[in-house]
């Protein structure tokens, strides 16, 4: 048995993992954000030793941050303001006498997504949600780079901004609006929320059709609290990635799956 932690910025969710399925689980409200970092860890540490069972092995902890996976360090963590170099698994291996794996939430969601798809030669995770994360499983590895930041294109200029302005959170409530609102809206056939989530689509598209000239997958999966709203996109974001990628028979071999559950960061991060 392994236990799988997805960190988040608002929730942290922990889960009991064997084989590909999360058997228990449980998730609790994030750190606050005044909280110090000896606070969040011990914070961690209390959650963790009333989740923990005899049988545990091994503990698998994704992170919102840029991560040293050898040595289990996390650098600047994205909504932990007291997480700027946090030796989390040595911190973690102290307390609990067991080996405890740590890298980029994304690459966990990834790992996880591609545990969970099928055969997959080159798999690319999407994460929709506060922000936008990539993580990509190359023949059923991940490709991190020495700090994980293989799949940071989220960050690349576009829109004046950057990708993760158009293909997240970000988007809506830019226009006033949580994605949660829009989708009820537009499931109930508001025009204007349906035109949202297709100008959505469109921008994701066009992400998309960066992923693929950089690396040429063939299963995209995407994540996240925006995934749930798949049907409201899918049309949209096909158009755009057919207009901007010339490769027919590439996206003729391509699958794009939404997998909103939050099981399946729980599982990459068991499988660490």
């Amino acid at each position: 048995m392994t236990l799988g932690i997805d960190i988040g910025g608002t929730t942290i969710s922990l889960g009991l993992v064997s084989g590909t399925e999360v058997v228990k689980k449980v998730r609790v409200p994030s750190f606050a954000a005044d909280a110090s970092q000896d606070q969040t860890l011990r914070y961690l540490a209390a959650q963790i030793d009333e989740f923990l069972t005899a049988d545990v092995e091994k503990i698998g902890i994704g992170v919102p941050s840029l991560t040293d996976p050898v040595k289990g360090i996390v650098y600047d963590a994205a909504n932990i303001p007291s997480w700027d170099v946090v030796p989390l698994k040595d911190k973690m291996e102290s307390c609990f006498g067991v080996p405890v794996a740590v890298n980029n939430d994304a690459n966990c969601y990834a790992l996880g997504a591609f545990r969970k798809a099928g055969p997959a030669e080159m798999l690319v995770a999407v994460t929709l949600g506060t922000g936008t994360g990539v993580g990509i499983v190359s023949d059923g590895k991940l490709l991190c780079g020495p700090h994980c930041g293989a799949g940071e294109i989220c960050s690349l200029p576009y829109g004046g901004q950057d990708y993760e302005a158009f293909c997240s959170k970000k988007f809506f409530h830019a226009r006033g609006i949580s994605p949660k609102t829009a989708a009820a809206a537009a499931e109930a056939g508001d025009a204007a929320a349906l035109t949202l989530y297709r100008e959505f689509g469109t921008h994701l598209g066009v992400f998309l059709s960066v992923a693929m000239f950089a690396y040429d997958p063939d299963c995209v999966v995407l994540g996240g609290g925006i995934a749930r709203s798949f049907p409201l996109f899918r049309e949209s974001m096909w158009d755009t990635l057919r207009e901007k990628y010339p490769y027919a028979k590439t996206l003729a071999d391509l699958r794009i799956l939404a997998m909103p559950e939050d099981e399946v960061a729980i599982v990459g991060a068991a499988s660490l």
